[in-house]
């Protein structure tokens, strides 16, 4: 028979054994799931490239054919153009026409929120006008007196300021 001290030692080895058993299996087990991140990973990463290929694709697109219906607005203009081009025998009538084309145009842009600033009589505002002369005046000192080229607004944006000659000293 075996004495108590050798039950003991094998009690030991084969507790020591099953912990290096456990050991190894939590080790397999945080292998298996260290390998099931990463190709998650790998997986999520290749669907974002894709995404930002998509994504970039499809900017690329909008940006080709965003003006696409103001273009489609503008050609019975050009046709006006066309027609009017075609028949200048008749001063007055050319004139005329041309006239009708320029409403034409601007209601065509006003509808997309094109509109004209303001400029003669109104105080000089450097957000929307650009001085190019300064003019001694009896009216208030930066009192827009000459407009020069007019300035637009596209809705609450400034494309193009208006060139003017203010009041001053």
């Amino acid at each position: 028979m075996e004495t108590k001290k050798e039950e003991a030692e094998k009690q030991e080895k084969s507790k020591k054994f099953d912990e290096k058993d456990n050991q190894a299996k939590q080790l397999e087990e945080k292998s298996k799931k260290i390998e099931e991140l990463t190709d998650t990973l790998k997986r999520l990463q290749a669907e974002f490239e894709n995404y930002k290929k998509w994504n970039a694709k499809e900017k690329t697109e909008f940006v080709k054919y965003a003006h696409a219906d103001m273009i489609a607005q503008l050609l019975p203009v050009l046709d006006s153009f066309e027609i009017a081009l075609n028949n200048t025998g008749d001063k007055e009538k050319f004139i005329e026409g041309i006239k009708i084309i320029y409403a034409q145009l601007y209601s065509v842009l006003e509808a997309e929120g094109l509109k004209p600033i303001k400029a003669t009589g109104e105080r000089f505002d450097p957000y929307k006008h650009e001085a190019l002369m300064k003019e001694s005046s009896d009216k208030p000192e930066e009192t827009i007196l000459e407009e020069f080229q007019k300035g637009y607004m596209l809705n609450d944006r400034v494309l193009r300021h208006s060139k003017v000659k203010i009041s001053g000293k």
